[in-house]
């Protein structure tokens, strides 16, 4: 028998569809064709096993204690999910009767696993093939149907999802609960949920909200003066140019370089008032701009989110709507801004449906030069899927709803974009010298709108035509200042997250990573979490109450703003993370070994929680320090002139940090302990109670432990 296993029912159904009959249907499967032509269509809802509880592993791991932690499991185990056992059992049967068993996950990490680890699960030694299914037409179907490869060519996508699975499992379980049991200690009641990818999102929205809220602004005072030629032709108009910063007065300037002193700033203008001064720079050109590429999931909610403000989930689940029910899009949750080359041969066909389903771009379709091909189509930038397309389908099934109409529209003019021509912009800028200083004057002007006029807009712009253009002055020319003014402004605060720029933050992580160095290693590409989890972990964060709407801006509650000011940087930063997402593709490409990324991880979650590997033959135990390069933990190693830290992700980082022998003058020599909460020294102190140990950061950080005989003790005491 050939068995087909899709992600969920709705990709089952269409690959029977493009399957010959007759049709025999079951509970969980579906059987097409008669004798040895016949095949089965079975399907996952989703992850039919889940990793399993902690109690699975360990009885005693049911209740929460400190001194289980951490919790390693030995060997994994995954569980069935009860609310979908009947459909892992219709798959059990199948499975053992199948002779030949072909793969139709989700072209992506999680489908690559979750039809993977049902086939493991049950231990078949039927070959396994792969197809990749990106459109729900019957067309594209039929086409992936007759294109299987093997499916060991995607194993590493598989290692990758199971090792983020894995990863997730611990971090998540012991930061969580080691969190949770230090705040009961202090009488907080609830769980401190602490995730690998979804704490650092959590700390991108406190740190901002922290910044707003003490934010004190600051008036500061531009300078502008108006310029005209001094051999003036009756078309010259005067212009205005702004003042150009300079080194000399570095002292009246912020990180910006704004002019806080309003004294310098009506020095200078007094100073040029009715002064000649020279053209230094003159620059006059027509810039083209290119269309932009069509959409992944991240750019179609930011789109939707500035110009609808749908939430992030709301347009994930309106696109996949879209998909299944509609098949009116290819598959929505890809990380692709690229198509395959074969798929400009579709072009009319699918400008032509456009035109159908949504009549407002009728005439833009019917404007598209299809001898144009831009950028979008390439073979090398395309994985296993490509950019989200409308497809050749040509009614959707059943009325769209507004939103679907909305966020069907946005995908069309993305993809219409690629057969108008370039947008071209008129640019101008003039650099005056007058006395000592600078000041410049710009213009742009769209010339020609090209594709741009499929653009959504939020808001229309003012007109050019307010605005005169700069008048085409040469290097060298005199021009004289009529007129200087001083004007006063505040410095603003950074806007409140919304959905929009919450998405572009985790997409491009990168701007957000303290750490210089790690920033230069971090792709473009590299974000927190991926293109199908970005809309639930931010969705998570509501329903664990660490976030809260206020109207369209995304804020963090009490809950979540005291959660991160207990957490070490480590965890509620950026960094780490965007490190472990790029190493989960890098084992992806082949490049990584899943093994050595979970032990570091579990090296991680030992310093993090005040533990120590068990190595065998290892000297005195030693407070390993975080890497100054990329931030992973270091290991001790011996190398030319002695023992010295190393970095564990030794020979793809070569950071080295000395070893410090100085013993701390608290009497006890003992090497320093970090504080649970904020990992800064604990100090031993003597109190009206005797000994204990205390955070060297205090009063920021209270954190106390114990003191017995001289060394900290655990569990903690309560902080005061």
């Amino acid at each position: 028998m050939l068995l087909y296993i899709a992600e969920k029912p709705s990709l089952g159904r269409a690959i029977a569809a493009a399957l010959p009959g007759p049709y025999q249907k079951g509970q969980g499967w579906i059987r097409c064709g008669n004798g040895s032509e016949a095949a089965t269509v079975s399907w996952c809802i989703g992850h039919l096993l889940e990793p399993a509880e902690p109690a699975s592993y360990n009885p005693a791991w049911k209740t929460w204690r400190q001194h289980d932690l951490p919790m390693f499991p030995d060997k994994w185990q995954l569980t069935p999910k009860d609310s979908v056992r009947h459909q892992l059992n219709a798959l059990e049967s199948l499975i053992r009767q199948a002779k030949t068993i072909v793969h139709a996950g989700d072209p992506d990490r999680e489908g690559q696993l979750l039809v993977d680890e049902v086939i493991r699960y049950f231990g078949t030694q039927a070959p396994v093939k792969r197809i990749l299914i990106n459109d729900l037409t019957p067309a594209a179907v039929a086409k992936a149907i007759q294109q299987p490869r093997d499916n060991l060519e995607f194993r590493r996508l598989s290692h990758s999802a199971l090792a983020r699975q894995r990863a997730d499992w611990l971090y998540g379980i012991n930061l969580t609960r080691f969190y949770t049991l230090n705040y009961q200690q202090q009488g907080q009641k609830g769980v401190y949920s602490v995730g690998r990818v979804q704490t650092p999102v959590l700390g991108l929205v406190v740190e901002r909200d922290n910044t707003i809220e003490n934010f004190e602004p600051k008036p500061y005072f531009p300078i502008e003066a108006r310029f005209k030629a001094q051999e003036e032709e009756a078309d010259q108009q005067p212009f205005t140019a702004k003042w150009l910063p300079d080194e000399q007065f570095q002292d009246h300037l912020d990180e910006e370089n704004r002019l806080l002193d309003r004294a310098t700033a009506e020095q200078i203008a007094a100073s040029i008032h009715n002064r000649p001064g020279t053209v230094l720079e003159s620059r006059f050109r027509d810039r083209s701009e290119a269309p932009p590429l069509p959409l992944s999931l991240s750019a179609l909610q930011i789109e939707a989110g500035r110009l609808f403000r749908m939430g992030a989930k709301d347009v994930l689940d309106t696109a996949q709507n879209l998909y299944e029910r509609h098949q009116l899009i290819t598959y929505p949750r890809s990380d692709s801004r690229y198509l395959p080359e074969g798929h400009f041969a579709q072009r009319e066909q699918v400008t032509g449906v456009i035109a159908r389903v949504s009549p407002d771009l009728a005439d833009a379709c019917s404007k598209a030069d299809f001898s144009r091909r831009t950028a979008a189509w390439n073979d090398k930038k395309v994985d296993a899927h490509h950019a989200i397309i409308p497809t050749s389908r040509t009614a959707p099934n059943g009325k769209l709803s507004d939103t679907e109409q909305k966020v069907y529209g946005l995908i069309s003019r993305y993809y219409l974009m690629q057969f108008f021509a370039d947008a071209i912009h008129r640019e101008g800028q003039l650099t005056v010298r007058i006395t000592e200083h600078r000041f410049r004057a710009s213009e742009t002007a769209v010339l020609e709108p090209g594709w741009k006029v499929l653009e959504l807009k939020l808001r229309d712009n003012k007109k050019e035509s307010d605005k005169a253009p700069l008048p085409r002055l040469s290097k060298g020319e005199p021009v004289f200042c009529e007129d200087s003014t001083v004007i006063q402004r505040k410095t603003k605060p950074p806007q409140h997250f919304t959905d929009a720029t919450l998405l572009s933050a985790m997409t491009n992580i990168a701007r957000f990573v303290t750490d210089p160095e790690l920033r230069k290693t971090l792709r473009e590409t590299d974000g927190l979490g991926t293109e199908a989890t970005r809309a639930n972990i931010i969705d998570t964060l509501f329903k664990r109450d660490y976030l809260y709407r206020d109207s369209r801006h995304i804020r963090a509650t009490d809950k979540g703003k005291t959660l991160i000011s207990a957490l070490p940087e480590s965890v509620s930063k950026p960094d780490r993370t965007a490190v472990w997402e790029a190493t989960l593709e890098s084992i992806r490409r082949g490049e990584d070994d899943p093994r050595k990324f979970l032990d570091t991880l579990k090296t991680e979650i030992r310093l993090f929680i005040g533990t120590k590997a068990d190595t065998p033959g290892a000297g005195p135990e030693t407070l390993a320090p975080n890497c100054p390069k990329c931030r992973t933990p270091m290991t001790e190693r011996d190398g030319k002139f002695g023992r010295f830290f190393a970095c564990t992700r030794y020979p793809d980082c070569r950071g080295t940090r000395p070893i410090e022998d100085a013993t701390p003058q608290d009497g006890t020599g003992q090497k320093p302990v970090p504080c649970p909460h904020c990992f800064s020294p604990l100090v031993r102190r003597k109190g009206k109670k005797g000994w204990f140990w205390g955070c060297s950061n205090f009063p920021a950080c209270r954190q106390t432990v114990d003191d017995e005989n001289g060394k900290p003790a655990f569990p903690l005491r309560k902080a005061t």
